[in-house]
């Protein structure tokens, strides 16, 4: 059932994807602008987006005749795009410009920490590791995320511009890496 090579894996996917470390320049301009962020509500909503996605996420393709292999695919490429986008410190995937909502939840919980990126990694993560493996990964993340989100200010005094380049970049070439091994898995040549 539970299998720490699986969570490990799945932690470190979806650290990659989540990238809560890349978002503290992010999270401190709302932090600025909005004058808190309740770091508590963030998180549970968060949590309970990819836990409701995890499990509804495959009647929702079913509703589409889409199956979790050609999901995980699609998944792949977004992952591969999002590792791009680290690598090479450039925005392609850019949020809606009057979306409205309390800081807290718009845009931090959504689509901040469970955007569409994480939703669709763990769709495409539940392709390849087993449900219970994935929920402690999800929950991992968010005790990480609620830390992280705790912890701003310290962070940014600590870590400084050049130290969140390079762990954005690290994490980057991971998260390729591990898109390039779903996409293998899943296509089918001949």
């Amino acid at each position: 059932m539970f299998n720490l090579k699986e969570i490990f894996s799945v932690t470190l996917i979806l650290f990659s994807v989540i990238d809560i470390l890349g978002s503290v320049p992010i999270v401190i301009n709302l932090r600025k602008k909005e004058g808190k962020i309740d770091s508590v509500k963030a998180t549970i909503i968060s949590g309970v987006l990819m836990v409701v996605f995890l499990f509804l996420g495959q009647s929702i393709l079913k509703l589409f005749g889409l199956d979790v292999g050609s999901f995980a695919v699609a998944g792949a490429i977004i992952m591969f795009v999002i590792a791009m986008e680290m690598i090479l410190g450039v925005t392609l995937f850019r949020d809606e410009p009057g979306s409205s909502g309390t800081g807290s939840i718009v845009p931090l919980a959504f689509p901040l920490i469970a955007g569409a990126g994480t939703l669709t990694t763990i769709l495409s993560l539940r392709a390849v590791y087993e449900t219970p493996n994935i929920l402690v990964g999800i929950v991992i993340n968010l005790v990480f995320v609620y830390i992280v989100l705790k912890s701003t200010n310290w962070l940014e005094r600590k870590l400084g511009k050049s130290g969140f380049a390079i762990l954005r970049r690290v994490f980057g070439i991971i998260l390729l890496a591990i898109a390039v091994k779903i996409f293998k898995e899943y296509i089918v040549i001949g």
